[in-house]
């Protein structure tokens, strides 16, 4: 935004003029924030903003980066408004979730066959679930760990994408879906080293995970065992997937805990 320099080079040589005792114009670029780009930011996120759309999502991502944390100088001048954009961007993300989610269940028998056009909406719905997901969590360093945890992992993990993975069959695909969730959440939440279990909002997750390793490895498809227990181990559920290996005799996986 060359608007934004333009301003911000003229607020500086003025705080620079040391025969200006007047600081008014310091407060230029806090003012324009509030009274101009917040608003505007704003209505763009109650009226146009797709939580689903993964550029606009990064769009406004990148604006909001800019408005409120280079500026963090006039912390107390932008501070209502910042609050005001952030409940704005929470709130419509919650609408989101709400209105734009939805993956129907079907019988076994329904979806065995995933040419059938119940498999097929199933799928392109659970896909679009994750999506949103994914675009929550992209929000992280602009909104509290608690808010995303809320949003991404109460409200859509636990309420819709759970329970659809619990309902599938089970299979590499399965697998490649948990995969994608653990890829999407922000290592930050797994930087202690010391974590043995993983934070509680990922329980659901880790029983899904769970269940999957059990029934891969009675099935054709064992192999894919190793790979859930990569996941456990990523978002630090070590306890857990310590305690599968030992209850199951799955001796030659546990090189996978010990690389780590």
């Amino acid at each position: 935004m060359p608007w934004f320099k333009y301003i911000e080079e003229f607020m500086n040589s003025s705080m620079e003029d040391s025969k200006k005792e007047n600081g008014s114009d310091k407060k230029i670029l806090s003012a324009v924030i509030n009274k101009t780009i917040i608003p505007r930011l704003i209505d763009f996120v109650e009226f146009i903003w797709d939580p689903l759309s993964t550029s606009q999502t990064r769009s406004l991502i990148t604006h909001c980066r800019t408005i409120l944390e280079e500026q963090s100088t006039f912390e107390n001048e932008v501070s209502k408004g910042k609050k005001d954009l952030l409940k704005s961007i929470v709130s419509r993300m919650k609408k989101a979730i709400d209105d734009d989610v939805f993956i129907p269940l079907y019988p076994e028998s329904a979806v065995e066959n995933k040419t059938s056009p119940q498999s097929k909406f199933q799928e392109r719905q659970f896909w679009s679930g994750l999506k949103l997901f994914r675009n929550i969590l992209l929000w992280n360093g602009l909104l509290s760990d608690d808010t995303l945890q809320e949003l991404g992992l109460r409200k859509l993990l636990n309420r819709y994408l759970i329970i659809a993975l619990l309902n599938a069959i089970p299979g590499p695909d399965v697998v490649t879906k948990c995969n994608q969730i653990a890829a999407y959440l922000p290592e930050k939440w797994f930087e202690d080293s010391t974590m043995r279990t993983s934070i509680p909002q990922l329980e659901n997750f880790i029983q899904v995970l769970l269940q999957s390793a059990l029934k891969l490895s009675r099935s054709e498809f064992r192999d894919e065992v190793k790979e859930v227990i990569l996941i456990l181990v990523k978002i630090r559920a070590f306890n857990q997937a310590e305690s599968f290996i030992e209850e199951y005799h799955l001796d030659h996986l546990k090189s996978v805990i010990k690389e780590v």
